[in-house]
């Protein structure tokens, strides 16, 4: 029977047994280009054993329902993500703050760069007042400390 078929190569048992438990027993959700092959081998007596097999085990896995999460795992849930969310605002601030401070630095940076390019080193040609010159004259121990007496 199977061995008719022009397309393509025969079924076989060890085949079929493959595209069962891969595709199910329904052979409607088999591909396409195996249905032709699949349908004239599952007349045969293996072919039915196999096709009973996937069948049962298609049974009992459309008949499994999943059970909707408790009010507590629910809660949980929420609460955990939300205290994650927070976490994530503060480490988001943290950062920022961060860079902020990281460009405050760089402009600093720069502007002493700048300032101490663009900055001539010309030494002034008039006196420089040091620690003991004042603008009203020296008062160092060389100046003349004269007190008038009144």
């Amino acid at each position: 029977m199977a061995e008719d078929i022009e397309d393509g190569p025969a079924m076989d048992a060890k085949r079929f047994a493959a595209l069962a438990e891969a595709y199910g027993g329904d052979l409607r959700r088999w591909p396409e280009a195996e249905r032709e092959a699949a349908t004239a081998f599952a007349s045969s007596e293996a072919g039915q054993a196999i096709s009973r097999r996937a069948g049962t085990l298609d049974a009992l896995l459309d008949s499994y329902r999943v059970q909707p999460p408790s009010k507590a795992l629910h809660g949980s849930i929420l609460r955990v993500a939300d205290r994650h969310i927070v976490q994530r605002r503060h480490q988001r601030f943290w950062w920022l703050g961060l860079g902020l401070a990281g460009i405050g630095l760089a402009g600093a940076i720069a502007g002493l760069a700048l300032v101490t390019v663009v900055t001539p080193e010309t030494q002034p040609d008039h006196y420089v007042l040091d620690a003991n010159a004042t603008a009203f004259g020296d008062v160092g121990p060389d100046g003349d400390t004269i007190e008038e007496d009144l």
